[in-house]
Formats: structure tokens, C-alpha cells, sequence
């Protein structure tokens, strides 16, 4: 039955419309291979009104590796196997690239007879620029997680893994197709295992955040069965009216090492600390006892010979105590000067030593709460002067005590900066700089500064700089102070340089 008056010029001016937002059509007969184009189509090919339209052109248009795939998925059509729906690519003038969507069906004529396939031309080209854009969007998010250490997971509402970062790869041991879709408590360890789903349930219903938003510090289930300590954030967002919670993991292992060194370290510098300070004050009290000593037993002998003369009977055993005193004056003398002997040689075991090192583990001790008291740390460590013959924790210990002294007298200057500087000297050795921008030190005190029992600080016992001198005197080296231009301290020792 052929179409109305009333039915065809309907049909046209759908075309009409249709054709007005940029679709095109087309016609074609599977007996004959006749093809009909739009002018909108025409127009989407780039091929003029006057130029015939063949199906052998329109295969020609395509780009070379398309040109199969789309005339066998036409056939499929023609045979009645479904609808057309394909996308391809059509070169245009000054190497333009032009996306179209092709979609159409069989249609039956005037008989009954299924001979044509009828369908629309889409441009595509800005749905395929949206697309590259967000798979390039997607590429560069998944460069960055793969780079970044902490590793991230996502799961649903039900606590389901949906992402798997390359991190979390590393850090679990599981692969992202081994980790998605499984529950995201083969991560743990008992008993939060059993307890996550009921944990994420508590949330759901009653908003109450533990982790989410929080952090804290939880523990790890590779999946050999080892676990490990790390520190967890949890983010929540909502997609289609479901929850997902995306976690950041960050491996504490090596940090709590890190701590537990840096704990041993310092429980050595407080000891060797103590050590020293005992050892300088010994020394000092033995210099300054030994005189009043010596006297008294001058005055004891000089009293028994005062006593020769005397007619009382208890002279001679008053002299016999008096020189009995005087020997042990003269023995308590004796074992200061070897007290003294003792502490003086300032014996250590020396061994090759890294400078950098040194400074990077005396500065986490020493320059604790730099940051939060606004002071530049600047170490400008010359790789070419690192190694150095020396006791590594007395070494730290000097380097522990310039830090703290630094910060104090930063304490209340605007500007606070503090740099450490390693150079090559003379006669092998390697001069180790320490300057900061506090108030420096008056004429009158710069010659006393490394005295023993010496000090500026209202609470200070004057043997810090005094034990520092002693322990870079005791390496072979020397230790001064000067003021600097910044209105600061700077601080300077050498240490023997150590071939490689």
C-alpha cells in the first residue's frame, strides 16, 4: 500500500526537521547496491551535490581498516541479523579527521519485500572529543596513583572493592583483578575482619565517624598472611544514590623503624651525654681539689713538727694522727690526678663515618619543633667533604647540642635561619659550619665560651660547649665561635677527612 498524500508530506517534513539538526540520511538497495544520500549527509561526507553517490564511494571514503568491517556489518543487515549501529573515521581537507555514526534497518517496499536499509548519519566528532578527553583524563589519574607511595582502594556501601591502585598492588600483594569485587576485610586481620561489615553498617545508620574523615592508625593483612602497621584515611562519596568510601593506606613500617632508630640514637647521646658531663666535671673538680689538698698536707706536716717540742704527754700520738692525715691527703690527691688522667685521654672507637648522615640523624633529635617555630633549615652539604674519621656518637652529640643552642637563641629573633656547611681545609681535614641568625655573643664573652662551667643561659651548667671542644680536640680537630654578619652565632670544628 502505497502512502497517503497526507502520510508523504509528513514524512518529508520529519526528514526536513531531522535534517535541520545535522542528521543525515540515506537509503540503500541491497539488490541493486543504489544509494541515496541527504544533503546533510552529503555534507558529512564532504562530497559536492553534483558528484553521483555510489555505495563503492561511500566504501572509498572510509579510512582503509574500516572499510571491511563496515560493509560485512551492512551485509549482516541486508541478511536480516539485526540493526546497523557503527562508528568509523572519514579523512577530510588539511588532515582533519571526521567521526560519524552510522545506524539504519531493513526496510520491506511496496510488496512486502525487505530490499532496503534506511538509517541517519551522526556527527560524532564531539562525543569522541569528550571521550579522548576523559580516557586522557583517566590515563593521567591512573599515572598518578601508580607514582604516588600510599596506596588507594575504593568500595561500595557493602564494603565491595571497586578500585585497586597499583600501590595497593604492592603493598597487599594482591593484583587489582584478584582484589575487585572481593570484600575489602581480606585486608585485615582478626578482629576487624569479622567486624568491618557491622563497622561500615554503624556508620550507614548512624553517621558517627571512627575513621572516615578522621584517620588513625590501624593494622595491615598482606596476603601472605604478614601484617603490618599503617596509617588510614577514609573520603565518602555519593554516586546514584550510593555510598562509596575511598581509602588511602600509607605503609608505617619503615617510619616506625625510622623512630625506634632515632630513639636508640638519642638514649645513646643522653648517655654519652651524661658520660661527658661527668667526665669534664671530674676533670675540673680534680684540678681544682688537688690544691687544697696539697695544702693540707703541708699544714699537717708542719704541725707534727711543731709538736717535736712539746712536753705533753699526747704529742706523740697527736703527731701520729697528724701524719697518718697527711698521707691520706697526699692519697686523695693521687687518685684525682688519676681520675683526671683517666677522663682526659677521651678514648672512642673511630671508624669512616658519613657527614651527611651524621647531621641528618643529629638533626632529627636536635632540631625538633624547628617548624613549628618558623626557622629555615638549609643544608648545604658538599657530597666531595662527606666522609670523615670520627666516633659517630660523639660526633652527633656536638652536632645534638650547636642545634638545640641554635634554636635557643633564635627564639625571639624575627628572622630565623639556620645553616649547616661542610668544606674541604687544609692538612686533610673537613671544616663543619653551624651559623644562625639569633643575637650572637658580646666581646667579653667569646674568649670564656668554651670554659667549664661557663654559661649565658640562665639554667645552663657551662659544660655543653665545653665537652663539644673536648670531644673535637680528642678527634684531632679544634673548635671556635665568632659572630657572624647576620647578627648570629657561627660555630666551626674540623674532623679528620677518611679516604674512600
Amino acid at each position: 500500500m502505497r502512502p497517503s498524500k497526507d502520510e508523504a508530506l509528513r514524512d518529508e517534513r520529519y526528514r526536513l526537521r531531522i535534517e535541520g539538526f545535522g542528521v543525515g540520511t540515506w537509503d540503500l538497495d541491497v539488490t541493486t547496491r543504489e544509494l541515496e544520500w541527504s544533503e546533510t549527509a552529503r555534507s558529512l561526507f564532504g562530497v559536492p551535490r553534483d558528484q553521483p553517490v555510489t555505495y563503492e564511494l561511500f566504501l572509498s571514503l572510509l579510512e582503509p581498516p574500516d572499510r571491511d568491517r563496515i560493509d560485512a556489518a551492512i551485509k549482516r543487515v541486508a541478511e536480516g541479523q539485526g540493526k546497523l549501529d557503527v562508528s568509523f573515521k572519514i579523512p577530510l581537507a588539511a588532515g582533519r579527521m571526521q567521526w560519524i555514526r552510522a545506524r539504519g534497518g531493513l526496510i520491506a517496499d511496496d510488496a512486502g519485500v525487505a530490499s532496503h536499509i534506511s538509517g541517519i548519519f551522526l556527527d560524532i566528532g564531539e562525543m569522541k572529543l569528550l571521550e579522548e578527553a576523559l580516557r586522557t583524563r583517566e590515563s593521567h589519574l591512573r599515572s598518578i596513583l601508580d607514582t604516588i607511595p600510599d596506596a588507594m582502594i575504593v568500595i561500595n556501601g557493602r564494603g565491595i572493592m571497586q578500585f585497586f591502585s597499583s600501590a595497593a598492588e604492592r603493598l597487599f600483594g594482591y593484583t587489582e583483578r584478584e582484589a575487585i569485587g572481593q570484600n575489602v576485610s581480606i585486608l585485615m586481620p582478626e578482629p576487624d575482619r569479622s567486624r568491618h561489615d557491622g563497622y561500615i553498617a554503624r556508620y550507614r545508620s548512624s553517621r558517627e565517624p571512627h575513621i572516615i574523615g578522621i584517620g588513625r592508625i590501624v593494622t595491615g593483612k598482606r596476603r601472605d598472611g604478614t601484617t603490618f602497621p599503617m596509617h588510614l584515611s577514609v573520603g565518602e562519596m555519593q554516586s546514584a544514590g550510593e555510598p562509596y568510601f575511598t581509602g588511602f593506606v600509607r605503609d608505617l613500617t619503615e617510619h616506625q623503624q625510622t623512630q625506634a632508630r632515632l630513639q636508640q640514637l638519642q638514649s645513646e647521646l643522653v648517655h654519652i651525654s651524661r658520660l661527658s658531663a661527668m667526665g669534664e666535671m671530674a676533670s675540673a673538680l680534680a684540678h681544682e681539689l688537688n690544691q687544697p689538698l696539697a695544702a693540707i698536707s703541708n699544714y699537717m706536716k708542719g704541725s707534727r713538727r711543731l709538736l717535736e717540742g712539746s712536753t705533753d704527754a699526747n704529742a706523740a700520738k697527736i703527731g701520729n694522727a697528724m701524719e697518718r692525715a697527711a698521707e691520706q691527703a697526699l692519697r686523695a690527691g693521687q687518685i684525682i690526678r688519676r681520675l683526671r688522667d683517666f677522663v682526659s685521654r677521651g678514648e672512642s672507637e673511630k671508624r669512616v663515618e658519613s657527614l651527611s648522615k651524621l647531621i641528618e640523624e643529629a638533626g632529627a633529635l636536635g632540631l625538633a619543633g624547628a617548624r613549628e617555630q618558623n626557622v629555615q633549615l638549609r643544608f648545604n652539604l658538599n657530597p666531595d667533604a662527606d666522609l670523615v674519621l670520627a666516633d659517630r656518637v660523639q660526633i652527633q652529640q656536638v652536632v645534638v647540642n650547636l642545634f638545640r643552642n641554635a634554636l635557643e637563641a633564635m627564639a625571639q629573633s624575627e628572622r630565623r635561619e639556620l645553616v649547616a656547611v661542610n668544606r674541604k681545609v687544609a692538612d686533610d681535614m673537613i671544616e663543619i659550619e653551624v651559623s644562625d641568625t639569633g643575637t650572637g655573643f658580646p666581646d667579653d664573652v667569646l674568649p670564656n665560651l668554651f670554659q667549664t662551667f661557663f654559661t649565658t643561659k640562665e639554667t645552663g651548667m657551662g659544660v655543653g660547649l665545653s665537652i663539644s671542644r673536648s670531644i673535637i680536640e680528642a678527634h684531632g680537630g679544634r673548635m671556635w665561635a665568632e659572630n657572624n654578619a647576620a647578627g648570629g652565632a657561627t660555630f666551626r670544628f674540623t674532623l679528620p677527612a677518611a679516604t674512600n
